[in-house]
């Protein structure tokens, strides 16, 4: 199969998602369609690897073109989307005490939701009995540890408070550029401060506050009409992104970690379960819910990107499922970053429990596994000041432990198939977050 075979193929593909969009399909199916023809087509391309050669490494630029193109559109709307929305939610506001019920719910249920993950992740490698004996490591792995040990040091000079600090934007500009892991947050904080300082105006002067309300809403109305367009675009991305993810698999290694990845999945699909039921509780009908947020799953499926979700996340949550707002805001915004149910709950509670048999520890143990639930619940909240999601967990709560950090190497090989669904995890965290908000708190808009 020629280069130009390869191309027509992908463009045939498009064309077929663009005819569904004339024909009036969702844009959940649509994603749908997106992610199963990109699947398909990407292990097609894996298994005639060798028949290919170079045509199909070309290929593969052609569609990264296409995938890191659409990630990057995301990457764009993000801080104008964030600011402008923050600004809107809390201007729109009856009272500041308003904004402290939803910052402090949206916080709680995530920290919440991320201590059921981590006991489910700790009960789930202990049912497969994972050990960390079982991995062997090879040359990509090697050169993994060396690089660990230097990020683990990074980590190390970071206090609780020198990490919370980092959260406080000191130069709004800089961060509307993302220079730092934490500049989204900044960016939320800067754009509540700028709402803050709105009601004040709207208390002391009345005639300018209605103008303020009319400016606000027209500069947002914009930056939700260029959200609409890049979400447009979606099935397109998902296609792209699947292609490439599929077509760039090792079949071997994932067969030789085969049980860590299977429980990996089964953790993170019991904690959907464990949402399912939350919407329940609430009085939510799950089914409608996850049809709604179909688009963003699949999106951080595909992307492994919980920040690049973030738009996607605020629309849906706004548009279709309802949500306030200032709690759609600050749920996918804050939820990107904190208490994150698959990188920073699952995954560091199942790494612990497969290091710590080789050191003479029961990992189900009531004197181990409750300071471990502790100690991933806490460090999904201050590793926001880090960056760098399931990674940087696990060097927090591996050496809380007294654990070694070796582990998070030996993975190397899977860990894409597994990110894959901790970040839509992530997500799906963050809008039951947003929903669990929602019920709670009674707000008067103007």
């Amino acid at each position: 199969m020629s280069l130009s075979v390869m191309l027509l193929v992908l463009i045939f593909l498009m064309l077929g998602l663009a005819r569904l969009e004339r024909r009036g399909w969702s844009l959940s199916t649509r994603v749908l369609a997106g992610l199963v023809a990109g699947l398909s087509f990407g292990v097609a391309l894996n298994v005639l690897t060798q028949y290919l050669g170079e045509s199909r490494d070309s290929f593969l630029e052609w569609s990264r073109l296409l995938s890191e193109g659409y990630i990057s559109l995301l990457k764009l709307i993000v801080m104008p989307l964030v600011l402008v929305s923050m600004i809107a939610a809390v201007v729109r506001l009856d009272a500041v005490s308003t904004l402290g019920r939803f910052g402090g719910l949206v916080i709680a249920s995530l920290l919440a939701t991320t201590l059921i993950a981590a006991l489910v992740g700790a009960l789930t490698a202990g049912f497969f009995d994972l050990s960390v004996t079982e991995l062997l490591a090879g040359e990509a792995e090697e050169e993994r540890i060396s690089l660990l040990i230097d990020r683990q040091q990074v980590v190390q000079g970071l206090s609780v408070p020198t990490l919370l600090l980092n959260l406080i934007p000191s130069n709004i500009f800089s961060d509307l550029t993302g220079a730092r892991p934490t500049s989204v947050i900044a960016v939320a904080i800067f754009g509540l401060l700028l709402g803050l300082a709105g009601l004040q105006v709207r208390a002391e002067h009345e005639e300018t506050g209605i103008k303020l309300l009319t400016g606000v809403e027209v500069v947002q109305r914009l930056i939700m009409a260029l959200v609409q367009q890049v979400i447009r675009l979606t099935p397109y991305g998902v296609l792209a992104l699947m292609i490439g993810v599929s077509a760039s698999a090792d079949g071997s290694a994932v067969l030789n970690l085969l049980n860590f990845l299977v429980a990996s999945y089964i953790a993170i699909g019991v904690m959907f379960l464990v949402h399912v039921l939350i919407l329940r509780s609430l009085g939510r009908n799950p089914k409608t819910f996850l049809i709604a947020a179909w688009p963003a799953l699949s999106f951080a499926f595909s992307s492994r990107s919980s920040m690049a979700t973030i738009p996607l996340n605020v629309e849906i949550q706004t548009e279709r499922l309802g949500h306030q707002p200032a709690v759609a805001n600050l749920s996918a915004t804050f939820g990107a970053s904190i208490g994150q149910n698959g990188c920073a709950g699952i995954y560091p509670a199942m790494l612990a429990v497969m290091v710590a048999p080789g050191l003479g520890i029961d990992p189900l143990a009531l004197s181990f596994l409750l300071p471990l639930i502790l100690v991933t619940t806490l460090s999904s909240l201050g590793i926001a000041g880090v960056g760098g999601g399931a990674t940087f967990a696990a060097l927090v709560v591996l050496p809380a432990m007294g654990l070694p950090i070796t582990v998070v190497a030996l993975l190397i090989s899977i860990e894409p198939l597994i990110d894959m669904a901790r970040t839509a995890l992530n997500v799906s965290g963050a809008m039951v977050a947003g929903a669990i908000t929602h019920r709670f708190t009674a707000t008067k808009l103007v």
